[in-house]
């Protein structure tokens, strides 16, 4: 599915055009003519002809008459300001122009614009009888807007002759109109932005020839989007083409001809859908001066490759349709309008989800499904689980016909086997398989096959599930009914019958389980007649898999010799079996196992072509990589146990190695001149690292957690990162001489003492934070590429940084010993400055005027803060807390004259002087604390901003400040004004008396997340619900309050409301309305009488608090349309007696709180919710039929239900039900009887 893009509806109109003019001006000559003209091109006109101009007012048919029409042709003649009919219909077609659904135009038919403006010469002698009107300044007002519009006037066109003025007129109409009809054909559901995405790209309004390209899988509608924005803009051309089903030309020589013959020297529109062929392009849009400057050339293709080979630089993949769209455009085709027929929401979901965005797939189902009954519907949705949509499939297809043979396969190896691995492991399986993975890959991409997505820092291989499902339909489909002879398996029961019945055949290339149910026997046994198999992969464990001789002969793997690939989770022997060669194995991956070693014993097969060696999380002891030889990748994270890894000389090939939380002690690398990656994390044990002499290759060291108390790293000149966080025993570190492109630094070491970074003129990253005992720090004589420095937690007493131009962010976090730090002549990207903790007396900042974080705390002995004004403009965090003894703030303003003049402001206890002539005053002054909330940290610093006219505002200059822990210790009206104005706040808290909230509040655009805490407001402002980006509403104690907002449903990004011990005694219906809410906390709302009938509507509601609720009388029965709703507590609802009938629907619900409420008995459905975890009353659940062996919480309660003996007795009673049924028994014992007797007999 693809990114967001909006899907649109637009109004339709029953007439295109209405026409306004005077009657006896122009009714039977120029406008008639117009008309006529008009309706002859097809424009459905509206003209008055039964208008009485005796009448004061317009009818309210010729008002919707109006609204009824897209555009208006307003005919302004001599007379036509003398007619209140005229003037009255004008307002209205100005009102309507104005909603941006309607366009006017005026046409200046014996009056000149100017006239009609002012209302002088004829329009002024018109108007004369309308001075003393009441509307008279309306209408003024809608002929000067009318006449500013642009339009036509007769005098100054086709030399005064009315045929060819009404010509042009008729004609330019009649482009506007085409340009917008496009919008009208509602089946184009998700189609505007991407539309716009085009002809932004097109952008016709420059003189040069582009050639743009849209790229994307069959199906996905990119002839659609060619078609749509070929019909808007190809009026605008002097010859447009668009060429489809099949582009066939002889030779490019003939293809140029073609065009010369056909458009010669126009000014073109030319569309060539679905190239396959990079042939057809040069033989039909060869060059750009092929054609006349302006011309457009728009190119489809399922190949993205050819658009690169032909120099085409603006390519547009087609986004899929997001659900949304979706679902508008199935119900426009099965329904005929925007919205699924009630009843068939659910299974138009259905429809939706299968087809995953697929418009192709959409229009087919919906076609075939249209007029068709439920029960066909729900048919038709359960063939398509086995039996794939042709129609799509063979759409799809014509990719997977094109590509060339090892393409196909590594295709059919993508959909079968690898989707949703990361593109390195596929590039790594498909390699070990014998095939050229990253070109193969790359044409699977660039023909659309496949896509290449982002998702947890790796690159993952993506595929639309229809072309999955083709990819897996070419493999089954030779032999549908016999899986032995496919090239791969990997459905769980084809691969259990071809195994429990030994049909294995040489066919069979690949093979992955997910969740077999056989035992390691039976595998082995059936996998010994694929003898071509190449790739064997294994996710889960098999069942039985306790084998404690695992090197038994009857582990049978002699005849798997064409074995490349062997991935295998939960690997349940100690050794790779005896009889097992390997000798075409290239990679080795197991991860989750029991393997000791290799080989048992001192058996020795040395694995030739094995390149990749993966034993994960195992319990491996040693490994001897002399069996090895050709071994680039090695990674033993998480064996825990092993001790002993034997590098040998013959190991040249190494390239990666990771020896992550291992027992190793010692560990001698040896010769690895190849060797660019080493990972050592987590070795705790380790004590001894011998590095290769020489690693000129080397880019990447990462070692954590070691005990090495010296390391030399030897000849590296290409290391980029090195990374020794919390090895605290390191004292001596040996770098190369020169290491030039060191570009990240990590030492993390509390023993190492001094250290030498004269060598590294490139390094962009420092971190050297709680290096307890560095004194000392040889820096390069010129940082000028670093830009981020952290070294909190030294012993630094004085810090150099004037060579460190480019630095961006510095943390001198609890240096508590520096008193002196010297910063460049221009900090100019300087924009975070941690330097909490230490002991400055004064900070200059004048020179850093981009900083937006600012972190002081506990700078105890700060006295003094001067910084540039730059700075307050952009600041979004400053923590102050903890100066106490902070007196000023100073910093640099412009005058009048644009001089720069530096203000220092007294401290808090010295008089305030206001300079007249000064813009602006910023005081800074230090609380000791709060005297309301002395908690409360921010308020340790006080902003005042002072206007010579203006009243005191509080943090007027941190118009971005992000989040702000504020204390209402000011004048309200002082305090709302001030906050109000902070438009990119993102998280605003509010505590204390507060008596109301500002009214304001919607001019905080940004806001995400608002907390009020213990305070007096009574209710919200209306205008909190136009905060459109609100997502977390927190009112956590808040005992006066007694309502919410009606409009609580605007709030659509809402995602949170807690509401603590309020007086509410309802919710707003609209909260119904918050379709992302995922949690609703009530607790202590002791009056709430009831909930909204449809809060089931809450679909997306996972979190549902109702504890202490204590006149609630009852749950809406829709609370059960939850489908999310995991906790539900009804704790201390006394009142509650009942819970809703159809309490089985809640499949999500994990746990339900019971206590403290009247219920006595549970719906019986209940006991079908698998894991519900309970907490309530003792004899509640007895009642219920639960067991007596009940984990108790205290003598009264329980807190866990165990449902296996339930079902058990819900079984046993559908069938004595039955067979009461059936013989006619009458069934008298109670639920409770009847379990006691179970559980005595």
């Amino acid at each position: 599915m693809a990114s967001s893009s909006t899907s649109f509806v637009h109004k339709t109109f029953k007439y295109d055009v209405f026409l306004s003019f005077r009657g006896e001006d122009t009714r039977r000559s120029f406008v008639d003519h117009l008309y006529y003209a008009l309706q002859q091109n097809g424009i459905h006109t509206y003209k008055d002809d039964e208008r009485i101009n005796k009448g004061k007012k317009i009818s309210d048919d010729l008002i919707g008459s109006i609204e009824d029409s897209k555009l208006y042709i307003i005919v302004f003649s001599k007379n036509y300001a003398s007619s209140t009919w005229c003037l009255d219909e004008l307002v209205k077609i100005m009102e309507c122009h104005k909603t941006n659904e309607h366009t006017a135009y005026p046409v200046f038919y014996d009056v000149e614009p100017s006239e009609v403006r002012r209302q002088s010469g004829a329009v002024e002698k018109a108007f004369a009888d309308h001075e003393n009107e009441e509307a008279a300044e309306k209408w003024r007002g809608a002929l000067k807007e009318a006449a500013d519009l642009a339009g036509w006037e007769l005098k100054n066109t086709a030399d005064r002759h009315e045929a060819k003025f009404i010509q042009k007129v008729v004609g330019e109409i009649s482009l506007e109109l085409r340009s917008i009809n496009f919008s009208f054909d509602e089946k184009l559901v998700g189609m505007e932005t991407r539309i716009c995405d085009v002809l932004s790209s097109l952008d016709t309004s420059l003189n040069d020839v582009r050639m743009i390209g849209i790229k994307g899988m069959g199906g996905g509608g990119k002839t659609t989007l060619a078609r749509a924005v070929f019909d808007q803009i190809s009026f605008q051309f002097e010859g447009a083409s668009f060429v489809e089903n099949g582009i066939s030309v002889s030779s490019v020589y003939d293809g140029k001809n073609k065009m010369k013959r056909r458009m010669p020297g126009k000014k073109v529109l030319l569309v060539l859908d679905d190239v396959d062929h990079l042939e057809q392009l040069e033989a039909l849009a060869g060059e750009t001066n092929w054609f006349k400057p302006g011309s457009r050339i728009i190119i489809t293709t399922r190949d993205e490759q050819v658009l690169v080979a032909h120099g085409v630089k603006s390519i547009h993949n087609v986004v899929l349709l997001l659900d949304e769209e979706a679902i508008c455009l199935f119900s426009k085709y099965a329904f005929g309008r925007m919205n699924p027929n009630p009843g068939y929401e659910e299974l138009s979901q259905q429809v939706v989800h299968y087809a995953a965005g697929l418009p192709l797939t959409i229009k087919v189902l919906a076609s075939f499904l249209c007029g068709k009954n439920e029960l066909e519907w729900i048919d038709a949705l359960e063939r398509l689980k086995t039996i794939p949509l042709m129609e799509t499939l063979q759409k799809l297809e014509i990719s997977y016909i094109s590509l060339e043979e090892d393409y196909k396969e590594i295709f059919l190896n993508v959909a079968c086997i690898l989707k949703g691995q990361s593109k390195a492991l596929a590039i790594k399986t498909l390699e070990s398989c014998g095939f050229h993975a990253r070109n193969g890959l790359r044409v699977l991409e660039q023909k659309s096959l496949i896509a290449v997505n982002a998702r947890y820092g790796l690159r993952v291989l993506g595929m639309h599930d229809h072309i999955e499902e083709m990819g897996k339909n070419i493999v089954r489909r030779s032999h549908p009914d016999k899986p032995y002879k496919h090239s791969r398996l990997w459905i769980g029961k084809e691969l259990e019958d071809v195994l429990t019945n030994d049909l294995g055949t040489k066919a069979t290339r690949y093979i992955l389980f997910n969740g077999c149910k056989l035992s390691p026997e039976i595998v082995m046994k059936g996998l010994r007649k694929m003898k071509e198999l190449r790739f064997l992969g294994v996710s889960t464990p098999f069942i039985d898999a306790n084998t404690s001789d695992c090197s038994h002969q009857k582990w049978k793997f002699d005849k798997l010799n064409a074995l490349r690939y062997m991935r295998w989770s939960y690997y349940p022997f100690r050794y790779l079996p005896k009889t097992f060669q390997g000798e075409n194995l290239v990679a080795l991956q197991i991860t989750h196992s029991r393997m000791v070693q290799l080989w048992e014993g001192e058996e020795r097969k040395v694995l030739h072509k094995l390149r990749f060696l993966e034993v994960r999380d195992s319990m491996l002891r040693t490994l001897d990589l002399g069996l090895t030889p050709n071994i680039e990748t090695l990674n033993l994270t998480g064996c825990n146990e092993l001790v002993e890894v034997h590098m040998h000389t013959e190991c040249v090939k190494l390239i990666s190695i990771e020896l992550s939380c291992s027992m190793l002690r010692t560990l001698v690398l040896g010769s690895a001149p190849n060797l660019e990656w080493l990972y050592l994390d987590d070795c705790s044990d380790l004590i001894e690292l011998q590095m290769p002499g020489r690693a000129p290759n080397l880019r990447y060291l990462q070692l954590w957690d070691s005990k090495l108390r010296t390391l030399d790293i030897g000849l590296t000149p290409n290391l980029e990162f090195l990374d020794l966080r919390n090895c605290h025993d390191l004292e001596k570190l040996y770098m190369a001489d020169e290491c030039q492109k060191l570009k990240s630094l990590y030492i993390n070491c509390s023993s190492l003492r001094n250290f030498d970074l004269r060598m590294t003129p490139n390094l962009e990253m420092l971190d050297l934070k709680n290096c307890s005992d560095l004194e000392e720090l040889h820096m390069a004589n010129g940082f000028q590429k670093l830009t981020s420095l952290k070294i909190s937690g030294s012993k630094f007493r004085n810090l150099d940084l004037r060579l460190t131009p480019n630095l961006k962010m510095l943390d001198l976090k609890n240096c508590s010993d520096l008193e002196e730090l010297h910063m460049a002549n221009g900090f100019q990207k300087l924009t975070s400055l941690k330097i909490s903790g230490s002991k400055f007396r004064n900070l200059d900042l004048r020179l850093t005027p981009n900083l937006k974080t600012i972190d002081l705390k506990n700078c105890s002995n700060l006295l003094e803060l001067h910084v540039a004004d730059e700075c307050l403009k952009k600041l979004v965090y400053l923590d102050l807390s903890g100066c106490l003894r902070f007196k000023s703030f100073k910093f640099e303003i412009k005058n009048d004259g644009s001089c720069r003049k530096d203000y220092s402001f007294c401290s808090h206890d010295e008089p305030l002087k206001v300079v007249p002539l000064a813009n602006l005053y910023m005081i800074a002054e230090s609380l000791d604390e709060c005297p309301v909330h002395p908690e409360n940290k921010f308020p340790k610093f006080q902003f005042l901003c002072l206007y010579a006219e203006d009243q005191p505002l509080f943090t007027r200059n941190l118009g971005n400040l992000i989040s702000l822990g504020l204390c209402p210790c000011t004048n309200l009206e002082i305090f709302s004004r001030s906050i109000c104005g902070l438009q990119h706040l993102r998280e605003l808290t509010l505590q204390g008396s507060l008596p109301e909230v500002p009214k304001e509040l919607d001019q905080l655009e940004c806001l995400e997340r608002l907390h009020l805490y213990d305070t007096n407001i009574k209710d919200l402002p209306d205008t909190i619900c136009k905060l459109k980006h609100l997502e977390s509403l927190n009112l956590g104690y808040c005992p006066l309050l007694e309502k919410l907002p009606d409009d609580l449903g605007r709030l659509e990004c809402l995602k949170e409301i807690t509401l603590i011990g309020a007086k509410i005694k309802d919710l707003p219906d609209s909260i119904c309305m918050l379709k992302y809410l995922e949690s609703l906390k009530l607790p202590g709302c002791s009056l709430l009488e009831k909930l909204p009938a449809d809060l089931g509507h809450l679909e997306c509601l996972e979190n549902l608090e109702l504890n202490h609720c204590r006149f609630l009388p009852d749950i809406p029965d829709s609370i059960c349309k939850m489908k999310c709703l995991k906790y539900l507590c009804l704790y201390s609802c006394i009142q509650l007696e009942k819970l809703p009938e159809e309490f089985e629907r809640l499949e999500c619900l994990e746990k339900l709180d019971l206590r403290g409420t009247s219920i006595r008995n549970l719906p019986e459905n209940i006991f079908f919710l698998k894991g519900l975890r309970i907490i309530g009353s003792r004899g509640l659940l007895q009642s219920s039929g639960f067991r007596s062996e009940i984990r108790s919480l205290d003598s009264g309660n329980f807190n866990y239900v165990d449902l296996y003996f339930l079902c058990f007795v819900l079984v046993i009673l559908l069938w004595v039900a039955y067979m009461s049924f059936l013989l006619n028994l009458e069934l008298k014992c109670t639920m409770s009887e009847f379990k006691n007797e179970m559980l005595t007999s």
